[in-house]
């Protein structure tokens, strides 16, 4: 899954992915030569960290002995670029008639775990199994890169090499604590693990043990799957009952007073897209409605507004969960919609 690793969310992905007729502004930077001398001296230099921090020597012997590199992951690490934003393109090849399809399907094979697991963190049902979907094709794909050596190359980089220095400790952790095998600890290319694509700092603080077999088991178990995503999501500011947000009409009589209300200056790059939330009674005044031309609705929740191109929505402290998750308005709201459509 993407994100905005600065913001720290639950995987390493930076931006959006492509839509379809989107292009690279540059080509990428080739990935650097790997000095194998070097990378030995670094895995040395983690194995007595990893020892000071009271993981296992047994633990490090399995999982460090044989690391190898692994180019690929630098490869694609560089292939992260800049994309032009087609919301449309990307909705339409995300959200296709075969997805809905599937999702209503699996909604319905799922529903009494997802609406326990939602009740229990106080997180929609539908969110989850959104997320689950958009995450991993509903636990169809969850990465099958190793993510030791994954993360050891990413770390040994020089780019980011304190963060997934940090990583590949907390992979370590994980792997001391038994909840996973390493032959079992695969994900992303950028160190996402599982089904829910957390990176593993992000599993240690949100992964939860839902079904009680005393691992959390984001990997094989549902249960567990659909009950972590809700942990972070409640982790990151989730409010029960509250909407994602609406779709609304903004005038040309509006854009002086949205223009003086300006953007966030802080938070990743999505958030600062975003206008500091404001009560719903303001928005009135200024003019907006709902995209069919309604009132807006009475809400005691105050709400950013968020434009792209021609289009634009009032959102919630719930959107905002979504892009802790991963900090790209093409991933929440294809989040949103999903479970909006998801039952009907």
């Amino acid at each position: 899954m993407l994100g905005c690793l600065s913001a720290r969310p639950a995987s390493a992905r930076q931006s959006e992915p492509a839509p379809p007729s989107a292009s690279p502004a540059a080509a990428p930077a080739a990935a650097p030569a790997i000095d194998a001398a070097a990378f030995a001296t670094f895995i040395e230099d983690v194995r007595q960290e990893a020892l000071k921090r009271g993981i296992s020597k047994a633990t490090l012997d399995s999982a460090l002995r044989d690391v190898e590199p692994e180019p690929t992951a630098l490869e694609r690490d560089r292939q992260q670029a800049e994309f032009a934003l087609d919301l449309q393109a990307y909705l339409r090849r995300r959200l296709t008639k075969a997805t809905l399809k599937q999702a209503r399907r699996i909604w319905h094979e799922n529903h009494s775990l997802a609406t326990r697991v939602g009740k229990a963190y106080g997180v929609d049902a539908r969110t989850l199994v959104s997320v689950w979907g958009l995450e991993s094709n509903f636990g169809r794909f969850s990465g099958v890169r190793p993510s030791v050596p994954t993360l050891a190359t990413l770390a040994f980089d020089g780019r980011r090499a304190n963060l997934f220095r940090g990583e590949l400790i907390n992979a370590l952790t994980i792997l001391d604590h038994g909840d996973i095998t390493l032959d079992r600890m695969k994900g992303s290319w950028a160190g996402a693990l599982g089904q829910v694509q957390f990176l593993p700092s992000s599993y240690l603080a949100f992964a939860v043990d839902f079904d009680n077999d005393g691992k959390r088991d984001i990997w094989d178990s549902l249960p567990d799957v659909l009950a972590s995503i809700a942990n972070y999501l409640k982790g990151h500011g989730w409010t029960p009952g509250m909407p994602w947000g609406y779709s609304v009409t903004l005038p040309k009589s509006a854009t002086d007073a949205v223009q003086s209300i300006g953007l966030r200056a802080e938070g990743c790059r999505a958030s600062r897209e975003l206008t500091p939330p404001q009560p719903m009674k303001k928005w009135r005044l200024i003019g907006l409605t709902t995209a069919d031309g309604k009132p807006l609705p009475k809400s005691s929740f105050d709400m950013s507004l968020l434009k792209i191109a021609d289009r634009a929505w009032l959102v919630t402290t719930n959107y905002e969960a979504l892009l802790a998750y991963n900090c790209a308005h093409t991933y929440a709201l294809s989040v949103a919609t999903l479970a909006s459509k998801i039952s009907k």
